[in-house]
């Protein structure tokens, strides 16, 4: 595993778009002083619906499009089309953690995050320290 692989979570890459955001300058700051060397950021299709619906939502669909075309065509950016079986896992898990509220999608990325041996997510998400992820920024 690299020290420099990441999972790229929703809520990070909306503060890093939205400048509204109260998260945007502190996640601005923390992109512009990640390392770049050797870089590799994971994500799923479900993170990639979750980023789009919402700038959608906030009628930003132009924004929803550029941001898109960045996830898809990024080469850092590795991206996860969730099988049958990661999809059931990620369910199993959903429905063990009846205390929690993890959504489905988080339980899917814990899954990819435990399958790919990826310990830190860039997130805000508090769900992820939750399941012992490190959370960044």
């Amino acid at each position: 595993m690299s020290l420099n692989h990441y999972f790229l979570d929703a809520s990070y890459i909306i503060a890093l778009e939205i400048r509204d955001d109260q998260n945007h300058q502190k996640t601005t700051k923390h992109w512009q002083d990640l390392d770049k060397k050797d870089l590799k950021l994971t994500t799923t299709s479900y993170v990639f619906d979750e980023v789009v619906t919402f700038l959608n939502s906030r009628n930003l669909h132009s924004k929803a499009v550029e941001v898109g075309k960045r996830l898809i065509n990024s080469s850092v950016v590795q991206f996860i089309h969730v099988d049958e079986k990661v999809f059931f896992d990620s369910w199993d898990l959903f429905q063990k953690y009846n205390d929690k509220s993890y959504s489905l999608t988080d339980c899917i990325s814990f899954t990819i995050m435990r399958q790919l041996n990826i310990n830190n997510a860039l997130t805000f998400d508090q769900h992820f320290a939750q399941a012992g992820f490190q959370k960044i920024p």
